[in-house]
This record gives structure tokens, C-alpha cells and sequence, in this order.
């Protein structure tokens, strides 16, 4: 006869389960300053994961969401197959293992711990910001040249890292009865820190995602949001650099170079998904055909990527690779919306609805799921909600 014991009984399942928890604070404030720091405390705490599933003989369980993931990571290894360069899609495609997130915050971030987790994410994000806005104000990071990056290799990591934090703050500010003061402390620097970057796509995916919060909040405030972004734009004008304020203005210019370039993208993306419907061209591979699809008057001669998550995906890796990652967004945003609605965890399960809404806005004008330090946090705060459901001492079985 099997008995039910409690997790973490005895004193070295106690410190696994430590490890494990300080691994995962541990993951989620260094990957907004070192990709390489992340990684490793990722592997540790993954671990620690494993030691804990053998030494408590638990069942190793996950959130339903995460098997569209493993579905996803199934037809990258037959894009990395029938690859035009298997051997640089087969090392791009390692990041598939980032995956491993979901269970590790989905074990270790229980109950109460999802919301010290997510502490964790905003006062590193915090200190991450102040940092931008030092180098902007004060190291000559301000102008497109020689953008604010943070502590990390690239402006558009860095932001993209602001846009999460500052949804998650945003949500907390909205829906946390207890914890508002500081998501309001920090505001005022995220917003400044992500201005700076002079990053369109992440400044886009802000906004459409703190439309959305408010609504869930309460629908009849998003009457109030026009009124809102009138002042805070007159803000702008009045007060930012002449550099900044045509960035923003450039958003909606049809006739800027950089925004033409983004159609011209999306065009040789669907002439190369019409050549390699099943499969794409593999991962990291759109580099070595861009010059055969291209327009003819595009700017990027040479682009990386094509700066659209969706036509990126398709490209690269196909047609059911798409319908996969669609399957997997779809599943995680309806079930994130049936914790919102239940009521338990609202700021945990807004926040990680505002991460879906806020990838997929600014994912419409760069490939930010392909960003290893933006995946890894992003896929720590949509699980989050799920975690915190679990409980501290949810019982395991023991044969």
C-alpha cells in the first residue's frame, strides 16, 4: 500500500527543496544580467529538481501547458533534420532545453513562493532599469548608434527583459491587494528605461499589454486610456530629446525605411514558407537564403531574422511548427484566464497574461521568442499562476 508523505520531509529533501527555490530566484534575477550566470543556475536548479523527484520517489508532473512546448521543441529536431545547414540548426536549436524552466518554477515556486519569485523579478528588473538610465543620463547611451543595453549584450534583450518586468508590475500594481507599493516605487524607472532604449517593438508591446490589464481591471477605465496617453505623449514632446521623440513618431511613419524593411521581410518570409512549407529552412538558417528572397529594395541585405515571431517560426521551421507554437499560446491564454477568473492568484495570472499579450504585440515587429534571456523569463512568469495553485505542501506519493 502506497502512504502519502509531504514533500521536503526530511532534512536533505528540506535542502533540495531550498536549493531548489533559491535557484529559481536565482535564475529569474541573473538572466536580466548575464545570460551565461542564468544558464548555469538553471542547470543547477534543474538539478536540484531531479534530485528532489528521486529522493522523494514524486512523480515529476508539469502544467498542462507545457506539453505544447514539448510538441514544439519534437518538430524543431525535424526542422534541425531536413535542415539546408543541420549543423548550425542543430546548435541554434538547443535552446528547446530553456523549456525546462516550466517544470523547475512549476516545482520549486509553490503557494506563497510564486509571489516572492515574482518580488524577486521586479527588484532585479528595478536595479536593471537604474542601470539604463544611468547610462543613457549620464555614459552617452543615447542615440541609435549606441543604445542603453544594461548590463547585457543587446539593446533589444535588455528591453525586451523592461517590457516583461513592467507588465509584471503593472499587474501587480492593478491586482495585488498587499504588494503595491513597490511595483509603484519602481514604475517610474522601468518606464524611463524602456523610453531610452529606443526600442519601437517593446514600446508598442507596453502599451497594448497595459491596455489589456486595465480592461481586465475594469473595462470601462479603458475609456480613460486616450485622455492618458494624450498627456503622457504631451509629457514627451515637452520634455524628452529631440532624438527620442522622433523614434517614438516614427512608429506610425508609413514612410520611414526601417518600418518598409519589416513589410519586405515579411514578404521573402512567405516566398521562402511557399519554397519550404513543411520543415522551413531550419533553425537559424534564414541568414543563408535572405539574399535569394529579399526585395529587391530592401535596406538588410543580410537579416538574421525576419522581426515577425510567427512568419520567423514558419520559415524556419515550418508550417506545423507554427500550428504547434499557435497551439501553445492558445493553451497557456486560456488557461492563464481560468486562474484570472478564479480568483486565487489574480496579479500572478494578469501578469502572465500580460507577458502572452505583450510577446505577441512587439513579436509582430521582432523575433523576441527567440531571445534566450527573453524566453527564459517569460516562460518563468506565465508559470507562476500554475505554481502558486500547487500549494507549499502538496502531497506526494511514495510507493
Amino acid at each position: 500500500m502506497p502512504s502519502t508523505l509531504r514533500a521536503a520531509d526530511t532534512p536533505r529533501d528540506r535542502w533540495l527543496d531550498t536549493a531548489g527555490l533559491l535557484g529559481v530566484c536565482g535564475v529569474v534575477a541573473a538572466v536580466q544580467f548575464s545570460i551565461a550566470v542564468s544558464e548555469t543556475l538553471l542547470w543547477l536548479t534543474v538539478l536540484a529538481w531531479l534530485g528532489t523527484v528521486f529522493a522523494n520517489r514524486e512523480r515529476a508532473t508539469v502544467p498542462a501547458m507545457f506539453w505544447p512546448l514539448v510538441a514544439y521543441a519534437a518538430v524543431t529536431m525535424v526542422s534541425v533534420a531536413f535542415s539546408l545547414d543541420p549543423r548550425t540548426s542543430l546548435y541554434a536549436s538547443k535552446q528547446v532545453l530553456l523549456f525546462l524552466v516550466v517544470p523547475v518554477v512549476y516545482r520549486f515556486a509553490r503557494g506563497e513562493r510564486a509571489n516572492t519569485v515574482l518580488h524577486v523579478i521586479l527588484t532585479f528588473g528595478a536595479l536593471s532599469a537604474v542601470l539604463g538610465v544611468v547610462q543613457y543620463g549620464v555614459l552617452g547611451y543615447d542615440n541609435l548608434a549606441h543604445r542603453v543595453q544594461g548590463a547585457l549584450g543587446h539593446w533589444m534583450t535588455y528591453s525586451g527583459l523592461l517590457l516583461l518586468v513592467t507588465v509584471a508590475a503593472t499587474a501587480r500594481l492593478l491586482f495585488d491587494r498587499k504588494d503595491r507599493v513597490w511595483p509603484a516605487l519602481i514604475m517610474p524607472a522601468l518606464v524611463v528605461a524602456i523610453l531610452v532604449t529606443f526600442t519601437r517593438s517593446v514600446l508598442v508591446g507596453t502599451c497594448v499589454a497595459v491596455v489589456v490589464l486595465v480592461a481586465m481591471k475594469d473595462f470601462r477605465l479603458v475609456v480613460a486610456i486616450p485622455l492618458v496617453g494624450a498627456a503622457v505623449l504631451a509629457t514627451i514632446i515637452g520634455l524628452a530629446p529631440a532624438a527620442l521623440t522622433g523614434r517614438v513618431y516614427s512608429i506610425v511613419n508609413v514612410k520611414d525605411p526601417t518600418n518598409n524593411d519589416r513589410i519586405s521581410m515579411l514578404h521573402a518570409g512567405s516566398r521562402i514558407v511557399r519554397d519550404y512549407p513543411l520543415t522551413g529552412v531550419g533553425p537559424d538558417s534564414i541568414k543563408r537564403v535572405y539574399k535569394m528572397y529579399r526585395d529587391p529594395g530592401s535596406i538588410d541585405w543580410n537579416a538574421p531574422h525576419l522581426h515577425n515571431v510567427p512568419m520567423q517560426i514558419a520559415a524556419e521551421r515550418g508550417l506545423p511548427a507554427l500550428a504547434v507554437w499557435a497551439w501553445f499560446i492558445v493553451a497557456l491564454g486560456v488557461s492563464v484566464l481560468r486562474l484570472f477568473r478564479r480568483g486565487r492568484h489574480r496579479a500572478l495570472a494578469a501578469a502572465a497574461f500580460g507577458a502572452i499579450v505583450a510577446m505577441l504585440a512587439a513579436g509582430m515587429f521582432e523575433y523576441n521568442f527567440g531571445d534566450s534571456e527573453f524566453l527564459m523569463l517569460f516562460l518563468a512568469l506565465v508559470t507562476l499562476p500554475f505554481a502558486a495553485e500547487r500549494g507549499p505542501d502538496e502531497p506526494v506519493a511514495h510507493p
